[in-house]
């Protein structure tokens, strides 16, 4: 699946984080982020590819079969992908809250067409009206 897949109108009501360790190449292990956030009553892992230690960007979504454990009152927000900037493109999604325009989550890759690519997995619990 592709972030643009969430896009619109969506109660978010859980998130935790997570480290994993992913295989990057041949018998090679590394670790990485993961993030399990709950949209509409359905839960989705993004998972962080960490590269080389320099580079890093989102390596995948997906629907998950975690259990979220910081589950709260659900909060109607926007699901939409964040703008480019002088930086570069980004493939990042981006939950603003609906009732007072706060970015409550951002999940996926800033600066996706540069050469030092960034993953962003950011939860502002501050901006939640609940």
């Amino acid at each position: 699946m592709e972030l643009q897949d969430l896009i619109g109108e969506k109660m978010f009501s859980g998130i935790d984080f997570e480290n994993d360790k992913i295989k990057t190449w041949g018998d090679n292990f590394e670790d990485c982020q993961c993030v399990n956030f709950v949209l509409d009553g359905q839960v989705y892992t993004a998972v962080e590819d960490p590269d080389d230690g320099y580079r890093s960007s989102m390596k995948e979504i997906k629907e998950g079969i975690t259990q979220v454990k910081n589950i709260f009152t659900p909060v109607r927000v926007l699901s939409r992908m964040k703008a480019d900037d002088t930086y570069g493109k980004n493939d990042t999604l981006e939950l603003i809250n609906i009732a007072n325009g706060k970015t409550v989550f951002e999940v996926g890759t800033d600066n996706s067409d540069d050469y030092y690519p960034t993953w962003v997995a950011v939860f502002s619990p501050e901006n939640l009206s609940a």
